[in-house]
C-alpha cells in the first residue's frame, strides 16, 4: 500500500490506472456513474472503499474539517485534504491545489466526509478541474441522520465496523 505524508510536496503518480486497468468495483461505479449522468467517476460501498485502500489499489482522502477529524475520529492512514474549513464550514479555497499537491491528476481517488454529501461536491470540483479517478464514498463516516436526527446508527463507516481511530 502507497500512503503519501501529509506533509509531501510531491503529487504520487501511485495508483494511475486507465479505466481499462481499474478494479471491476470501480468500473462498475464508473459505468453507473456515466449512465446515471454523475459529474464524477462514481460512488463506491464502504466496505468496498476500504478493501481498495488497504490493498493499494486506492487513495481514500478525508474531506472534513480538521475538527471533524480529531472529535469524531477518522480512518487511520488517510490522507487529510478539507474541502471545508472551520466550525462555519467555510468551502477552502486551497482544496484543489492541496488536493494536487498530495496526489496526481490520475490517481484512484476516493473522497470521504461524514455523510457523502460534502464528498461528493468535492468530487464534481477535483473532476472540473482534471482529476480522473475521483470516486465519493458512499454514507460517509457517520451516514445519514436517523429517525431521531442523529448520525451513527444509519450506515456510514463507522456503523459498518470498518477501521478508524480518534485522536
Amino acid at each position: 500500500m502507497t500512503v503519501v505524508p501529509l506533509n509531501s510536496t510531491q503529487p504520487t503518480t501511485a495508483n494511475s490506472q486507465t479505466s481499462q486497468e481499474l478494479p471491476e468495483v470501480l468500473r462498475k461505479a464508473k459505468e453507473d456513474a456515466e449512465a446515471t449522468g454523475l459529474p464524477y467517476a462514481g460512488i463506491v460501498a464502504p466496505d468496498d472503499a476500504w478493501k481498495l485502500f488497504i490493498n493499494g489499489q486506492a487513495h481514500l482522502v478525508d474531506v472534513r474539517a480538521a475538527e471533524e477529524r480529531k472529535f469524531v475520529g477518522h480512518v487511520p492512514n488517510t490522507l487529510h485534504v478539507a474541502w471545508q474549513t472551520g466550525p462555519a464550514l467555510i468551502k477552502n479555497p486551497r482544496f484543489l491545489r492541496d488536493l494536487e499537491n498530495k496526489l496526481s491528476k490520475e490517481a484512484v481517488i476516493l473522497l470521504l466526509c461524514r455523510s457523502g454529501k460534502r464528498s461528493a461536491a468535492a468530487a464534481t470540483n477535483a473532476t472540473a478541474a482534471g482529476f480522473k479517478n475521483v470516486f465519493n464514498v458512499r454514507e460517509g463516516f457517520e451516514g445519514d441522520l436517523d429517525d431521531r436526527q442523529q448520525r451513527g446508527s444509519s450506515g456510514g463507516w463507522r456503523q459498518r465496523g470498518l477501521p478508524w481511530v480518534q485522536d
